[in-house]
């Protein structure tokens, strides 16, 4: 019974910090920000864009996350983490790269179809957990995939009347989804091979990951100058900096529930409990933003959370070890 209601608040941290912080993530990168531009010649011209420094949302992210759970760690210290560094970076570094391509898929795709797309995340953390982590599953977990993998075809298929995507059908937005996918996959095989052989605490690992993180984030904003164009975006919309930081909270309280989850009960139900709560998230941007989905959409997304609930309820600790 410990155990059913430790996962039962692990479920609800989620949901509820990731529900905002998917609210925020759609306002921050799908809002329209004007300022106003003086000319030499003294006339003023109303300009507007949008944000796109991906690399400088995801840092901001990584490095509250780092500081939240350096601090948790001093209140109540762990014992020595002895995760080995290569494990601890190759995580970060795919960790990292699946946040990037999410944020940067914004760009090109509504907020329903990143989620939708997301949803499928269970799909690699099986495939490379069986290639690398070296799990197995049962039957009905694979029919349950089958069941995601359709329901995401339907919802992504576009027709080529109605897409507004710039690629066409399937457009770069699209692509950002599937390797943020892919590099899901690989974080989670990792973090398998790191729970049986170092078994970190949450705290610890969300710790270690972090850190590694932040240093790659700094590296690609000095190579790229986001750096510097991020900070000038800032001083035009201080108002975003408060919505970052919200942002960055959120995930970072979010994160705990995670890695809660993942030292408890493994990568693989973590993955469920994410992707499930996104079908609230759906709704949510939906009604907020008035993202409006076709019929086919809608059942694709039926079809998808359908296979995640199932997957919840008739799936729960099957895992085995090879």
């Amino acid at each position: 019974m410990q155990g059913n209601t430790k996962f039962l608040i692990c479920s609800a941290g989620i949901f509820v910090c990731y529900f905002y912080f998917g609210i925020l993530q759609e306002k921050i990168t799908r809002g329209k920000y004007s300022y106003d531009e003086v000319e030499e010649n003294g006339a003023i011209t109303r300009v507007e864009e949008r944000y796109t420094y991906a690399l400088a949302l995801v840092f901001v992210q990584c490095l509250v996350n780092y500081f939240f759970a350096k601090g948790m760690l001093y209140v109540k210290p762990h014992g020595e983490d002895t995760t080995p560094t290569l494990y601890c970076a190759s995580s970060a570094l795919t960790y990292l790269l699946a946040m990037v391509c999410s944020n940067m898929a914004l760009q090109w795709v509504a907020y329903p179809t990143q989620v939708v797309g997301k949803a499928g995340k269970p799909i690699p953390v099986m495939i490379l957990g069986v290639l690398i982590g070296r799990k197995s599953y049962p039957l009905k977990k694979y029919i349950f995939v089958m069941m995601i993998v359709v329901g995401v075809i339907l919802f992504m298929y576009k027709d080529k009347a109605g897409s507004k995507q710039i690629d066409g059908g399937f457009g770069l937005g699209e692509l950002l989804i599937l390797l943020s996918l892919t590099m899901d996959g690989l974080t989670g095989a990792v973090q398998e091979r790191i729970k049986a052989e170092a078994k970190p605490t949450a705290q610890q690992m969300m710790c270690g990951m972090n850190a590694f993180a932040c240093v790659f984030l700094v590296v690609a904003l000095l190579l790229s100058g986001e750096l510097i164009k991020f900070i000038e975006f800032i001083s035009r919309h201080p108002s975003v900096l408060s919505n970052i930081l919200l942002l960055a909270l959120a995930g970072a309280l979010g994160q705990l529930f995670i890695f809660l989850t993942v030292t408890e009960f493994g990568p693989l139900p973590c993955s469920v409990i994410t992707t499930t709560r996104k079908f609230f998230t759906v709704l949510a941007s939906v009604i907020i933003f008035g993202n409006v989905l076709s019929g086919r959409q809608w059942i694709g997304a039926i079809i998808v959370f359908t296979g995640l609930f199932l997957d919840v309820f008739f799936s729960k600790g099957t895992q085995k070890k090879k």
